[in-house]
Protein backbone atom coordinates (compact mmCIF):
# COMPACT_ATOMS: atom_id res chain seq x y z
CA UNK A 1 0.00 0.00 0.00
CA UNK A 2 2.66 2.49 0.83
CA UNK A 3 4.67 1.83 -2.31
CA UNK A 4 1.62 2.25 -4.19
CA UNK A 5 1.46 5.71 -2.54
CA UNK A 6 4.74 6.69 -3.56
CA UNK A 7 4.66 5.81 -6.71
CA UNK A 8 1.40 8.16 -7.20
CA UNK A 9 3.06 10.86 -5.76
CA UNK A 10 6.71 10.40 -7.93
CA UNK A 11 3.86 10.47 -11.05
CA UNK A 12 2.34 13.39 -9.80
CA UNK A 13 5.64 15.11 -9.16
CA UNK A 14 6.71 14.31 -12.64
CA UNK A 15 3.69 15.66 -14.30
CA UNK A 16 3.59 18.89 -12.29
CA UNK A 17 7.09 19.06 -13.48
CA UNK A 18 6.86 18.13 -16.90
CA UNK A 19 3.93 21.15 -16.95
CA UNK A 20 6.55 23.96 -16.12
CA UNK A 21 9.87 22.61 -16.58
CA UNK A 22 12.20 21.22 -19.76
CA UNK A 23 12.88 17.74 -20.31
CA UNK A 24 16.48 17.03 -18.77
CA UNK A 25 17.46 16.08 -22.75
CA UNK A 26 15.59 19.02 -24.21
CA UNK A 27 19.29 20.32 -25.31
CA UNK A 28 21.68 17.26 -25.48
CA UNK A 29 23.25 15.69 -22.14
CA UNK A 30 26.29 15.46 -20.55
CA UNK A 31 27.51 18.36 -17.92
CA UNK A 32 28.33 21.69 -19.36
CA UNK A 33 31.73 21.73 -16.46
CA UNK A 34 33.20 19.68 -14.73
CA UNK A 35 32.23 18.94 -11.08
CA UNK A 36 34.62 21.11 -9.44
CA UNK A 37 33.88 23.98 -11.89
CA UNK A 38 30.57 23.71 -11.56
CA UNK A 39 30.55 23.44 -7.96
CA UNK A 40 32.29 26.61 -7.70
CA UNK A 41 29.50 28.02 -10.31
CA UNK A 42 27.45 27.30 -7.34
CA UNK A 43 28.92 28.52 -4.53
CA UNK A 44 29.74 31.89 -6.34
CA UNK A 45 25.70 32.18 -7.35
CA UNK A 46 24.97 31.65 -3.36
CA UNK A 47 27.54 34.21 -2.53
CA UNK A 48 25.99 36.81 -4.88
CA UNK A 49 22.12 36.19 -3.43
CA UNK A 50 23.19 36.44 -0.39
CA UNK A 51 24.72 39.41 -0.94
CA UNK A 52 21.83 40.89 -2.72
CA UNK A 53 19.39 39.71 0.07
CA UNK A 54 21.64 41.53 3.00
CA UNK A 55 21.28 44.89 0.43
CA UNK A 56 17.50 44.36 -0.23
CA UNK A 57 17.20 43.88 3.73
CA UNK A 58 19.41 47.23 4.36
CA UNK A 59 16.98 49.20 1.86
CA UNK A 60 13.76 47.20 3.47
CA UNK A 61 14.34 48.78 6.90
CA UNK A 62 15.31 52.17 5.63
CA UNK A 63 12.53 52.52 3.20
CA UNK A 64 11.12 56.24 3.93
CA UNK A 65 7.21 57.42 4.05
CA UNK A 66 5.81 56.55 0.78
CA UNK A 67 8.79 54.60 -1.31
CA UNK A 68 6.71 50.98 0.48
CA UNK A 69 6.07 49.20 3.71
CA UNK A 70 8.59 48.34 5.34
CA UNK A 71 7.66 45.36 7.48
CA UNK A 72 5.69 43.80 4.39
CA UNK A 73 8.64 44.06 2.39
CA UNK A 74 10.51 42.10 4.82
CA UNK A 75 7.75 39.57 5.03
CA UNK A 76 7.85 39.31 1.09
CA UNK A 77 11.85 39.32 1.52
CA UNK A 78 12.09 36.33 4.14
CA UNK A 79 9.59 33.97 2.39
CA UNK A 80 11.92 34.51 -0.92
CA UNK A 81 14.92 33.54 1.03
CA UNK A 82 13.44 30.31 2.77
CA UNK A 83 12.28 29.64 -0.65
CA UNK A 84 15.74 29.72 -1.97
CA UNK A 85 16.97 27.77 0.64
CA UNK A 86 14.77 25.31 0.93
CA UNK A 87 14.04 24.82 -2.83
CA UNK A 88 16.26 27.72 -5.04
CA UNK A 89 19.61 26.55 -4.15
CA UNK A 90 18.86 22.71 -4.82
CA UNK A 91 17.13 23.31 -7.71
CA UNK A 92 19.80 25.31 -9.16
CA UNK A 93 22.04 22.25 -8.59
CA UNK A 94 20.39 20.40 -10.93
CA UNK A 95 17.83 17.48 -10.81
CA UNK A 96 14.93 18.51 -8.82
CA UNK A 97 11.91 19.60 -10.87
CA UNK A 98 9.48 19.88 -8.36
CA UNK A 99 12.09 21.97 -5.99
CA UNK A 100 12.54 24.36 -9.13
CA UNK A 101 8.82 24.39 -9.76
CA UNK A 102 7.96 25.39 -6.23
CA UNK A 103 10.64 28.07 -6.20
CA UNK A 104 9.96 29.99 -9.88
CA UNK A 105 6.20 30.11 -8.39
CA UNK A 106 7.66 31.88 -4.55
CA UNK A 107 9.87 33.83 -7.00
CA UNK A 108 6.78 35.27 -9.40
CA UNK A 109 4.36 35.50 -6.55
CA UNK A 110 7.40 37.36 -4.37
CA UNK A 111 7.99 40.02 -7.00
CA UNK A 112 4.23 40.47 -7.40
CA UNK A 113 3.83 41.51 -3.70
CA UNK A 114 7.02 43.55 -3.96
CA UNK A 115 5.17 45.91 -6.91
CA UNK A 116 2.57 46.57 -4.08
CA UNK A 117 4.80 47.27 -1.27
CA UNK A 118 8.02 48.09 -2.09
CA UNK A 119 9.00 48.38 -5.99
CA UNK A 120 12.49 49.90 -4.90
CA UNK A 121 13.31 46.69 -4.07
CA UNK A 122 13.11 45.66 -7.79
CA UNK A 123 17.06 45.71 -8.07
CA UNK A 124 16.77 42.15 -6.59
CA UNK A 125 15.35 41.13 -10.29
CA UNK A 126 19.39 41.27 -11.03
CA UNK A 127 19.31 38.50 -9.39
CA UNK A 128 15.81 36.95 -10.13
CA UNK A 129 16.36 36.75 -13.97
CA UNK A 130 19.41 34.58 -13.92
CA UNK A 131 18.20 32.71 -11.16
CA UNK A 132 15.34 31.91 -13.86
CA UNK A 133 17.77 30.52 -16.43
CA UNK A 134 19.70 28.33 -13.95
CA UNK A 135 16.90 26.35 -13.12
CA UNK A 136 15.31 25.75 -15.87
CA UNK A 137 18.46 25.36 -18.15
CA UNK A 138 15.80 25.32 -21.71
CA UNK A 139 15.22 27.87 -24.36
CA UNK A 140 11.58 27.55 -24.28
CA UNK A 141 11.13 26.95 -20.82
CA UNK A 142 13.23 29.96 -19.64
CA UNK A 143 11.36 32.36 -22.32
CA UNK A 144 7.83 31.56 -20.21
CA UNK A 145 8.98 31.70 -17.00
CA UNK A 146 10.99 35.17 -17.72
CA UNK A 147 7.58 36.36 -19.04
CA UNK A 148 5.72 35.61 -16.32
CA UNK A 149 8.18 37.01 -13.92
CA UNK A 150 8.53 40.47 -15.92
CA UNK A 151 4.38 40.73 -16.02
CA UNK A 152 4.08 40.04 -12.22
CA UNK A 153 6.67 42.81 -11.38
CA UNK A 154 4.84 45.27 -13.37
CA UNK A 155 1.55 44.66 -12.20
CA UNK A 156 2.32 46.82 -9.03
CA UNK A 157 3.66 49.48 -10.45
CA UNK A 158 1.18 49.83 -13.20
CA UNK A 159 -2.00 49.45 -10.74
CA UNK A 160 -0.26 51.80 -8.09
CA UNK A 161 0.34 54.36 -11.39
CA UNK A 162 -1.26 58.08 -10.71
CA UNK A 163 -1.18 58.97 -14.57
CA UNK A 164 -1.20 56.98 -18.20
CA UNK A 165 2.42 58.24 -18.71
CA UNK A 166 3.54 57.15 -15.26
CA UNK A 167 1.92 53.14 -16.11
CA UNK A 168 4.07 53.73 -19.82
CA UNK A 169 6.84 54.17 -18.24
CA UNK A 170 6.45 51.32 -15.97
CA UNK A 171 5.44 49.31 -18.51
CA UNK A 172 8.91 50.33 -20.83
CA UNK A 173 11.53 49.87 -17.89
CA UNK A 174 10.00 46.49 -17.52
CA UNK A 175 10.00 45.44 -21.33
CA UNK A 176 13.74 46.80 -21.46
CA UNK A 177 14.78 45.18 -18.23
CA UNK A 178 12.72 42.01 -19.87
CA UNK A 179 14.14 42.45 -23.45
CA UNK A 180 17.94 42.48 -21.82
CA UNK A 181 17.13 39.44 -19.48
CA UNK A 182 15.86 37.74 -22.81
CA UNK A 183 19.04 38.20 -24.64
CA UNK A 184 21.22 37.38 -21.56
CA UNK A 185 19.85 34.29 -20.65
CA UNK A 186 19.67 33.22 -24.53
CA UNK A 187 22.88 33.43 -25.01
CA UNK A 188 24.04 31.86 -21.23
CA UNK A 189 21.56 28.97 -22.63
CA UNK A 190 23.27 28.51 -25.54
CA UNK A 191 26.39 28.49 -24.21
CA UNK A 192 25.44 25.66 -21.62
CA UNK A 193 23.75 24.08 -24.83
CA UNK A 194 27.15 23.97 -26.80
CA UNK A 195 29.37 23.30 -23.56
CA UNK A 196 27.19 20.42 -23.47
CA UNK A 197 27.64 19.31 -26.94
CA UNK A 198 31.34 19.55 -26.26
CA UNK A 199 30.90 17.23 -23.23
CA UNK A 200 29.05 14.76 -25.27
CA UNK A 201 31.32 14.85 -28.18
CA UNK A 202 34.57 14.87 -25.55
CA UNK A 203 33.03 11.75 -24.05
CA UNK A 204 31.84 9.98 -27.19
CA UNK A 205 35.73 10.64 -28.70
CA UNK A 206 36.56 9.05 -25.07
CA UNK A 207 34.51 5.99 -25.65
CA UNK A 208 36.03 5.81 -29.03
CA UNK A 209 39.60 5.44 -28.31
CA UNK A 210 39.08 2.79 -25.72
CA UNK A 211 37.46 0.61 -28.03
CA UNK A 212 40.23 1.30 -30.10
CA UNK A 213 43.18 0.75 -27.97
CA UNK A 214 41.06 -2.52 -26.69
CA UNK A 215 40.78 -3.69 -30.27
CA UNK A 216 44.24 -2.37 -31.29
CA UNK A 217 45.28 -5.05 -27.55
CA UNK A 218 43.19 -7.73 -29.02
CA UNK A 219 44.30 -7.51 -32.39
CA UNK A 220 48.13 -7.82 -31.14
CA UNK A 221 47.14 -10.55 -28.87
CA UNK A 222 45.42 -12.32 -32.09
CA UNK A 223 48.88 -11.94 -33.51
CA UNK A 224 51.11 -13.04 -30.84
CA UNK A 225 48.68 -16.29 -30.63
CA UNK A 226 49.18 -17.37 -34.44
CA UNK A 227 53.09 -16.50 -34.03
CA UNK A 228 53.06 -19.11 -30.88
CA UNK A 229 51.25 -21.40 -32.76
CA UNK A 230 53.33 -21.47 -35.37
CA UNK A 231 56.33 -21.77 -33.24
CA UNK A 232 54.64 -24.68 -31.09
CA UNK A 233 53.88 -26.51 -34.94
CA UNK A 234 57.30 -26.12 -35.93
CA UNK A 235 59.18 -26.85 -33.55
CA UNK A 236 57.77 -29.02 -29.98
CA UNK A 237 55.46 -30.78 -32.44
CA UNK A 238 57.94 -31.50 -35.20
CA UNK A 239 60.13 -32.77 -32.20
CA UNK A 240 57.63 -34.95 -30.88
CA UNK A 241 56.91 -36.30 -34.19
CA UNK A 242 60.43 -37.42 -34.42
CA UNK A 243 60.76 -39.03 -31.16
CA UNK A 244 58.08 -41.29 -31.95
CA UNK A 245 59.73 -42.32 -35.41
CA UNK A 246 62.60 -42.38 -34.10
CA UNK A 247 61.37 -45.06 -30.80
CA UNK A 248 59.45 -46.73 -33.47
CA UNK A 249 62.58 -47.87 -35.20
CA UNK A 250 64.92 -48.23 -32.45
CA UNK A 251 62.08 -50.44 -31.28
CA UNK A 252 61.94 -52.41 -34.65
CA UNK A 253 65.93 -52.77 -34.97
CA UNK A 254 66.30 -54.39 -31.06
CA UNK A 255 67.22 -58.29 -31.00
CA UNK A 256 65.24 -60.57 -29.52
CA UNK A 257 65.23 -61.26 -25.72
CA UNK A 258 65.90 -57.27 -25.43
CA UNK A 259 62.56 -56.98 -23.69
CA UNK A 260 63.64 -54.47 -20.61
CA UNK A 261 65.30 -52.16 -23.95
CA UNK A 262 61.93 -52.11 -25.74
CA UNK A 263 59.46 -51.13 -22.73
CA UNK A 264 61.78 -48.39 -22.13
CA UNK A 265 61.69 -47.71 -25.95
CA UNK A 266 57.35 -48.09 -25.64
CA UNK A 267 57.51 -45.67 -22.31
CA UNK A 268 59.29 -43.12 -24.76
CA UNK A 269 57.01 -43.63 -27.40
CA UNK A 270 53.97 -42.66 -24.93
CA UNK A 271 55.39 -39.99 -23.58
CA UNK A 272 56.45 -38.29 -26.58
CA UNK A 273 52.99 -39.20 -28.26
CA UNK A 274 51.21 -37.25 -25.53
CA UNK A 275 53.04 -34.17 -25.54
CA UNK A 276 52.53 -34.35 -29.15
CA UNK A 277 48.78 -34.31 -28.23
CA UNK A 278 49.14 -31.75 -26.06
CA UNK A 279 51.04 -29.50 -28.46
CA UNK A 280 48.56 -30.50 -31.24
CA UNK A 281 45.73 -29.16 -28.93
CA UNK A 282 47.93 -25.50 -28.08
CA UNK A 283 48.32 -25.22 -31.75
CA UNK A 284 44.58 -25.87 -32.42
CA UNK A 285 43.67 -22.96 -29.53
CA UNK A 286 45.57 -20.92 -30.91
CA UNK A 287 45.61 -20.90 -34.48
CA UNK A 288 42.86 -18.48 -35.83
CA UNK A 289 39.55 -19.38 -37.67
CA UNK A 290 39.45 -16.95 -39.92
CA UNK A 291 36.20 -14.23 -39.66
CA UNK A 292 36.99 -11.99 -42.49
CA UNK A 293 34.92 -12.29 -45.48
CA UNK A 294 32.42 -14.92 -43.69
CA UNK A 295 29.74 -14.95 -40.75
CA UNK A 296 30.42 -16.50 -37.13
CA UNK A 297 28.21 -19.62 -37.84
CA UNK A 298 30.52 -20.28 -41.05
CA UNK A 299 33.40 -19.48 -38.97
CA UNK A 300 31.98 -21.95 -36.21
CA UNK A 301 31.02 -24.41 -38.95
CA UNK A 302 35.01 -24.44 -39.87
CA UNK A 303 36.45 -24.78 -36.37
CA UNK A 304 33.95 -27.69 -35.87
CA UNK A 305 34.95 -29.29 -39.17
CA UNK A 306 38.13 -28.96 -38.55
CA UNK A 307 38.48 -30.45 -35.16
CA UNK A 308 36.47 -33.48 -36.26
CA UNK A 309 38.98 -34.19 -38.48
CA UNK A 310 41.39 -33.82 -36.34
CA UNK A 311 40.26 -36.01 -33.25
CA UNK A 312 37.59 -37.78 -35.07
CA UNK A 313 34.82 -37.27 -33.18
CA UNK A 314 31.67 -36.29 -34.04
CA UNK A 315 30.69 -32.84 -34.07
CA UNK A 316 27.21 -31.05 -34.47
CA UNK A 317 26.77 -27.55 -35.42
CA UNK A 318 23.19 -26.32 -34.43
CA UNK A 319 21.47 -23.14 -34.95
CA UNK A 320 17.85 -23.93 -34.63
CA UNK A 321 17.66 -21.63 -31.26
CA UNK A 322 19.04 -18.66 -33.66
CA UNK A 323 16.19 -16.41 -33.71
CA UNK A 324 16.61 -13.38 -35.81
CA UNK A 325 20.05 -13.67 -37.06
CA UNK A 326 23.47 -12.21 -35.50
CA UNK A 327 24.21 -8.30 -35.69
CA UNK A 328 27.20 -8.74 -33.40
CA UNK A 329 30.40 -6.19 -33.38
CA UNK A 330 33.89 -7.70 -34.77
CA UNK A 331 35.32 -7.98 -31.35
CA UNK A 332 31.92 -9.84 -29.94
CA UNK A 333 32.27 -12.06 -32.81
CA UNK A 334 36.55 -12.94 -31.97
CA UNK A 335 35.01 -13.52 -28.26
CA UNK A 336 32.20 -15.86 -29.23
CA UNK A 337 34.87 -18.09 -31.54
CA UNK A 338 37.61 -18.02 -28.88
CA UNK A 339 35.11 -19.31 -26.42
CA UNK A 340 34.34 -22.16 -28.67
CA UNK A 341 38.19 -22.42 -29.48
CA UNK A 342 39.14 -22.58 -25.78
CA UNK A 343 36.21 -25.26 -24.72
CA UNK A 344 37.11 -27.64 -27.91
CA UNK A 345 40.81 -27.50 -26.40
CA UNK A 346 39.57 -29.17 -22.92
CA UNK A 347 37.13 -31.40 -24.59
CA UNK A 348 40.30 -32.44 -26.36
CA UNK A 349 42.43 -32.34 -23.42
CA UNK A 350 40.07 -33.70 -20.41
CA UNK A 351 37.06 -35.01 -21.88
CA UNK A 352 37.43 -38.04 -23.39
CA UNK A 353 34.09 -37.47 -25.50
CA UNK A 354 32.36 -39.42 -27.84
CA UNK A 355 30.35 -36.50 -29.80
CA UNK A 356 30.18 -32.66 -29.50
CA UNK A 357 27.57 -30.24 -29.99
CA UNK A 358 28.27 -26.33 -30.69
CA UNK A 359 24.63 -24.58 -30.43
CA UNK A 360 24.38 -20.99 -31.11
CA UNK A 361 21.18 -19.11 -29.95
CA UNK A 362 20.06 -15.25 -29.54
CA UNK A 363 17.50 -14.66 -27.85
CA UNK A 364 15.79 -11.65 -26.34
CA UNK A 365 14.98 -8.02 -28.28
CA UNK A 366 16.19 -4.47 -27.78
CA UNK A 367 19.04 -4.10 -25.20
CA UNK A 368 18.07 -7.48 -23.60
CA UNK A 369 18.79 -9.22 -26.66
CA UNK A 370 22.11 -11.54 -26.01
CA UNK A 371 23.90 -13.72 -28.79
CA UNK A 372 25.88 -17.49 -27.15
CA UNK A 373 27.59 -20.32 -27.94
CA UNK A 374 27.07 -23.42 -26.35
CA UNK A 375 30.35 -26.35 -26.59
CA UNK A 376 28.50 -29.62 -24.74
CA UNK A 377 29.60 -32.81 -24.94
CA UNK A 378 29.33 -35.97 -23.51
CA UNK A 379 32.33 -36.66 -21.87
CA UNK A 380 33.51 -37.45 -18.15
CA UNK A 381 32.67 -34.50 -16.83
CA UNK A 382 34.19 -32.38 -13.74
CA UNK A 383 33.29 -30.43 -10.48
CA UNK A 384 33.65 -26.80 -11.75
CA UNK A 385 34.49 -25.26 -8.32
CA UNK A 386 37.21 -27.31 -7.80
CA UNK A 387 38.52 -26.98 -11.18
CA UNK A 388 41.45 -24.72 -11.57
CA UNK A 389 42.83 -23.50 -14.90
CA UNK A 390 44.20 -20.44 -16.96
CA UNK A 391 42.23 -21.00 -20.25
CA UNK A 392 38.88 -20.41 -18.46
CA UNK A 393 39.71 -17.52 -16.79
CA UNK A 394 41.61 -15.99 -19.22
CA UNK A 395 38.18 -16.74 -21.58
CA UNK A 396 36.17 -15.15 -18.81
CA UNK A 397 38.19 -12.20 -18.44
CA UNK A 398 38.11 -11.86 -22.66
CA UNK A 399 34.13 -12.05 -22.36
CA UNK A 400 33.85 -9.96 -19.13
CA UNK A 401 35.73 -7.16 -21.67
CA UNK A 402 32.93 -6.90 -24.32
CA UNK A 403 30.03 -7.34 -21.38
CA UNK A 404 29.43 -10.85 -21.32
CA UNK A 405 29.63 -14.01 -19.17
CA UNK A 406 30.79 -17.55 -19.20
CA UNK A 407 28.86 -20.42 -17.54
CA UNK A 408 30.51 -23.75 -16.97
CA UNK A 409 27.86 -26.90 -15.99
CA UNK A 410 29.17 -29.80 -15.49
CA UNK A 411 30.02 -33.30 -13.25
CA UNK A 412 31.85 -35.82 -12.72
CA UNK A 413 29.92 -38.49 -15.30
CA UNK A 414 27.34 -36.09 -16.66
CA UNK A 415 29.32 -34.29 -19.47
CA UNK A 416 29.89 -30.73 -19.69
CA UNK A 417 28.49 -27.44 -21.12
CA UNK A 418 30.28 -24.25 -21.64
CA UNK A 419 27.85 -21.19 -22.57
CA UNK A 420 29.85 -17.43 -23.77
CA UNK A 421 27.17 -15.03 -23.69
CA UNK A 422 27.62 -11.68 -25.43
CA UNK A 423 25.32 -8.72 -25.91
CA UNK A 424 23.27 -8.56 -29.03
CA UNK A 425 21.60 -5.92 -31.11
Amino acid sequence: MTSRRTRRRSALRDRLAAAFLPEPVEEGGGEPLTERGWQATLAGLHVVAAAVWVLAVVTAVGLQDGEGRPAAALTVLGILAAAYALFGARAIGGGRPVHAVVYLGVLVASFAALGFTAPVLFFMLFLAYPQVWFVVQGTATGIAWTVLLAVSSAVGPVVRAGSGDEARDVLLSTGVSMVFSLALGLWVSRVLYQSARRADLIEQLGRTRAELTAAERERGVLAERERLAREVHDTLAQGYTSIVVLAQTAAAQLPEGADAARERLAVIEEVARDNLQEARAVVAAFAPVALEGSTLVEALARLADRFGRETGLAVRVDTSALDGGVALRRDEEVVLLRGAQEALTNVRRHADASSVAIRISAVGEGDARQVSVHVEDDGVGFDPARAEGAGLDGLRDRVASVGGAVDVASKPGAGTRVTVRVPGS
